[in-house]
């Protein structure tokens, strides 16, 4: 109810002006409680054991500011990030856009975030707390090595996050998909894999929706070899589906949100496909109820992650999320979600 009257005058501000203002109200805010583990929603992943399986993906919380805060909104994990090296303005302004009229986003904002330095000093000063907090890392824009920032960065945030995230999915850093590439793959994820050390900290590969066939048998092959923790389907799209309405859909960058559902599902479907199940899956993208949720946990997913749908339905989104999720388990006659994950 809130959300709903605050919803206009957010909405007459610029998306990352919004944005901006969310996170310093996060930051001024009382911490919440967080909320007792759901029994039947308890997932293990990774060696992980998750509260409940809906996370906030990262983009919200780029540089590790507000993850306790965001606790006190029933998120099961919180995701920071994406975090380079070296501080990152990204790319120039207007960079986020909200598309009304299709409850979507489009983002081109190009890895802006305070740097390695900085996020981690956050990140050590909460070491201890309660909550699963995991960092998704990526390269500098203009790093002649990209490989060597993926390297340093798992070598800087494997001792402080729960887990970490390669990023080799946005479509705003030039160049960076081509990691996805069967070749590159390999040596990159060899490279973060030795950069752990003594620091086993899971780790997840995040991919983008728009990959062919071929890719996503590659792309299993070496996750599988590599013995990655878990798969994360999917990162935003650079396609745009007939269906968009809103004058901004030809705006450069990701889209997100309602309308990158349909191509996320079947992405994660194509997933599971390949890997037989063998390595868990985080569904992402387009995800605006429990309904959505709990299909793309039957679909194959362990857990969710949201993000774009809080532009649209406000911060109460997990909660409720999580509630219908109590609920569809029990109607399935089910003791726990994990049961009801690849069931379709």
């Amino acid at each position: 109810m809130l959300y709903r009257l605050a919803r206009p005058l957010l909405f007459s501000l610029p998306a990352e002006t919004a944005h901006t203002l969310s996170v310093r109200a996060l930051e001024c805010a009382p911490q919440g409680r967080r909320a007792a583990p759901r029994p039947s929603l308890v997932q293990r992943v990774a060696g992980i054991a998750f509260p409940n399986p809906v996370g906030l993906a990262p983009g919200y919380d780029k540089n590790g500011q507000v993850p306790d805060a965001l606790f006190g909104l029933d998120f099961g994990f919180v995701e920071i990030g994406t975090v380079t090296p070296k501080p990152q303005a990204g790319n120039p302004r207007p960079r986020l856009f909200r598309l009304v009229e299709d409850e979507a986003v489009i983002n081109r904002m190009g890895f802006n975030n305070d740097g390695a330095e900085v996020v981690s000093r956050r990140l050590t000063q909460r070491l201890g707390r309660p909550g699963i907090v995991g960092a998704n890392i990526g390269a500098n824009k203009d790093s002649v090595d990209r490989v060597a920032d993926y390297a340093e960065m798992t070598r800087i945030m494997a001792p402080l996050a729960t887990y970490l995230t390669v990023n080799i999915s946005s479509p705003n850093t030039p160049g960076l998909r081509a990691l996805q590439d069967e070749g590159a793959l390999g040596a990159l994820l060899d490279a973060v894999l030795a950069a752990r050390g003594t620091h086993k900290t899971p780790i997840f590969l995040k991919l983008a929706p728009d990959l062919q066939p071929s890719d996503i048998d590659a792309i299993c092959k070496i996750a599988l070899d590599r013995r990655l923790d878990a798969l994360i389907v999917s990162n935003t799209t650079i396609t745009r589906p007939e269906s968009l309405r809103s004058p901004l859909a030809g705006e450069a960058g990701g889209l997100s949100g309602k309308p990158l559902a349909p191509l996320a599902l079947e992405t994660l479907r194509a997933f599971r496909k390949a890997t037989g199940g063998a390595i868990p899956l985080i569904g992402v993208g387009g995800i605006t109820s429990a309904e959505d949720a709990w299909q793309r946990i039957r679909a194959g997913a362990s857990l969710v992650q949201i993000y774009s749908a809080m532009v649209y339905e406000g911060p109460g989104l997990a909660r409720r999320i999580i509630k219908g999720l109590v609920e569809r388990v029990r109607e399935a006659g089910m003791t726990s979600i994990a049961e009801a994950v690849g069931s379709e």
